[in-house]
């Protein structure tokens, strides 16, 4: 039985590392009503609440024209090496985010939630730190009553194309995590899985406005449960006393 205040969802990026796991904790939510899976290529994957849609980026706007939804999630990004370049790296981590934000502003999104990076900054010397802190700034200006930044560090998760190097950050990686505390925490490693299932549980949060959460924030809202998963008394109960989830 669906959940009686269960949402639609509109995904964009769900063939990625991360949305391709916040898509199938989705599909095994029971607040989840539908998600609308916005991709380039056929998804190639069945599920009797999720809708594939066939999109161009540049022209998404119109090709979703007339679709309703209460949550857009965007898992979109590239590498400057799958790019080839630092414009067209831009044009996918900027341009195609900020296309697909106003397609779900226009589809009347209350929340939005968008996988940044930890140290994502406008004034960055760093060209890539700078261009998300720039994609964050450009979001805060839509106009959602929610926007959800996740700030994860370095990534964890098997592509489909891995250089030696990210693979030997892998083996290494969880090694230093325990050696990253206090302000440097937020630059922990953290499996792609956890940060799929940090989206969703950043459906369930009650907060309003523009929030971050790096580490420790996006382990905090993958424990963010259904509420149909426990009875109206307790429900009531852990919202008088549950905190906010940030950091």
């Amino acid at each position: 039985m669906p959940d009686p205040e269960s949402k639609i969802v509109l995904l964009a990026g769900a063939t990625g590392l991360v949305g391709s796991h916040a898509l199938t904790t989705f599909l095994d939510a029971n607040d989840i009503a539908r998600v609308f899976a916005v991709t380039r290529r056929p998804l190639g994957r069945e599920h009797p609440r999720l809708a594939n849609r066939i999109v161009q980026f540049d022209k998404i706007e119109s090709q979703l024209k007339g679709l309703t939804c209460h949550v857009a999630v965007c898992c979109l990004g590239t590498t400057r090496r799958q790019a080839g370049s630092p414009e067209e790296f831009r044009r996918v981590d900027v341009d195609c985010v900020m296309a697909f934000a106003r397609a779900a502003k226009q589809a009347q999104a209350q929340r939005f939630i968008v996988v940044s990076s930890v140290g994502a900054d406008a004034q960055s010397t760093h060209f890539y730190l700078r261009t998300k802190g720039e994609m964050e700034n450009a979001l805060a200006t839509v106009g959602f009553a929610t926007l959800d930044i996740l700030q994860p560090g370095l990534l964890m998760g098997l592509r489909h194309q891995m250089r030696p190097l990210e693979l030997g950050a892998m083996v290494v990686m969880p090694l230093v995590n325990p050696f990253l505390r206090g302000p440097r925490e937020a630059f922990r490693c953290i499996t792609a899985k956890t940060v799929g299932a940090a989206i969703v549980g950043a459906t369930r949060s009650g907060r309003r406005g523009v929030q971050r959460y790096t580490y420790s924030g996006i382990h905090a809202l993958t424990r963010l449960k259904s509420v149909r998963t426990i009875s109206p008394d307790a429900r009531v109960a852990a919202n008088s006393r549950q905190p906010g989830v940030s950091d």
